[in-house]
């Protein structure tokens, strides 16, 4: 979403794809997926695996943060920083306030929120606002060091071997300063022979390639399990 490599090998959409349902939720066009009485959420920036974080009993939010605008490398009148400049993480960011607030106004006690790529940024931001019980960021883009340093709730990384925008260095730098914080949990793992994008854009023929991004899934499960609960 904010490099090549997460517009490659785009999913097959279809409408009768996923077990939930779009509707507005907190201002925005939302999939909502899991069950409705949950007092567990998750919300999702953004990404297509709502449907299995909701097996894990979470009722799960996917917000449109794109307007219905996604990205599109086929459109040279809206090559990639024309499209950033409209769909910034900070406006995600803001977006993502009512979205908690009709959580929570729902009964909803404790609320994760994962970031795949652009999604990072506007899940770290709600990490250090404190809106969020816990966060995970897959290969995230924008994130900062002093992002990171600012975090407030448990927060996990996954990392990609091959990755110009969150390269390996950076992420073991994100690491040492998440050990420093011992008020705040943290996990930070780096999966070899993958490239940035790898957890959302993979071929289903690949072995390796679908085995990684499992793994990567379930160090999420795993993640929300312990922290939102």
């Amino acid at each position: 979403m904010s490099g090549p490599q997460c517009c490659e090998n785009p999913p097959t959409l279809s409408p009768s794809s996923g077990v939930g349902s779009v509707i507005e939720f907190g201002g925005l066009k939302s999939y909502v997926s899991g069950p409705s009485d949950s007092k567990l959420a998750v919300l999702l920036a953004a990404d297509v695996y709502a449907d299995k974080v909701a097996a894990a009993g979470f009722y799960v939010v996917v917000p449109d943060f794109f307007y219905g605008d996604p990205y599109d490398p086929a459109n040279e009148e809206k090559p990639l920083l024309v499209w950033k400049s409209l769909h910034e993480p900070a406006k995600a960011f803001e977006d993502a306030k009512p979205v908690i607030e009709a959580l929570k106004s729902k009964g909803i006690s404790a609320i994760g929120a994962a970031g795949f790529c652009y999604g990072a940024k506007v899940v770290v931001e709600l990490a250090k606002s404190g809106l969020i019980q816990a966060g995970v960021l897959l290969h995230p883009s924008f994130v900062t060091l002093d992002d990171v340093k600012e975090v407030k709730a448990p927060l996990a990384i996954l990392g990609a071997e091959v990755d110009k925008l969150s390269p390996p260095e950076l992420v073991k730098k994100f690491e040492e300063i998440l050990l420093s914080k011992s008020e705040v949990g943290s996990f930070v793992k780096i999966f070899p022979g993958v490239a940035h994008g790898w957890t959302v854009r993979y071929k289903l023929d690949d072995e390796k390639a679908v085995k990684s991004a499992e793994e990567a899934h379930q160090d999420m499960l795993n993640w929300f399990t312990k922290y939102v609960n």
